[in-house]
């Protein structure tokens, strides 16, 4: 669990630097997620536990590159969904996409690993659209679980959507039943989820690594989600 006073013990220059650390990975990793020539389907063999990708909001799936890589490396098929391209659907639209994936490709006892908006996407999915019980569980991280105060002064509706107020935010916060099947992460500190991503009834793991873009490329981040994923269902 974390601590809740921790964020305001931090100083407002570790805070910055912090920021700028974050939006430059981000922009680096925009980059070179545009120039990369991956297959997905490269990532598809391996014989433990299927694992579904579902990315943050403006995001492609090679933004979690280092991430896909270390699951593979471990032995995991690792499945992208691509028809989501940059993330850009509202939730539940964008949950049936994955749920389609799940079915079309056969997936039994999957485990989604989320990033951001990516976590909402994947709680709707098990909640809603998963009645043959695909899904096993899900791994998210840095998700906004309970919206972010500073969607309210966002203009792009995909980026309102996480207000604490959103109704879909609202409901889902409400829906306790399966948090026992999410385990969620996050650092210190998040530049854009001020209320954080403690998931009452879930697996939380506080990162040692800062930031909402940044702790992707953490070494310690792909660590904790491997040993994650291989526990016992």
């Amino acid at each position: 669990m974390s601590d809740p006073g921790a964020a305001a013990r931090i100083s407002p220059l570790q805070k910055a630097v912090w920021w700028a650390q974050d939006y430059v990975y981000a922009a680096a990793w925009q980059v070179r997620g545009f120039f990369s020539r991956v297959q997905p389907a490269s990532f598809r063999n391996g014989t433990r536990a299927p694992v579904v990708i579902i990315p943050g909001v403006y995001e492609n799936w090679q933004f979690m590159m280092p991430l896909i890589q270390a699951i593979h490396d471990a032995g995991h098929p690792v499945h992208v969904v691509t028809v989501l391209q940059r993330n850009k659907l509202k939730v539940p639209d964008a949950a049936k996409l994955v749920a389609q994936h799940l079915e079309e490709a056969g997936l039994r006892d999957a485990i989604l690993v989320a990033h951001s908006k990516g976590g909402l996407i994947g709680k709707y999915t098990m909640l809603s659209l998963d009645p043959e019980h695909r899904i096993d569980r899900m791994i998210a991280v840095c998700s906004p679980f309970f919206g972010s105060r500073y969607a309210r002064y966002m203009l792009l509706p995909s980026l309102r959507i996480f207000s604490p107020r959103n109704a879909l935010t609202l409901q889902m916060s409400r829906e306790l039943a399966i948090n026992s099947r999410i385990t969620s992460l996050y650092g210190p500190f998040d530049p854009h989820i001020p209320e954080g991503s403690d998931l009452p009834g879930a697996t939380n793991i506080e990162l040692p690594v800062a930031g909402h873009f940044r702790i992707l490329g953490d070494p310690a981040t792909a660590r904790i989600i491997v040993e994650q994923l291989n526990l016992p269902a």
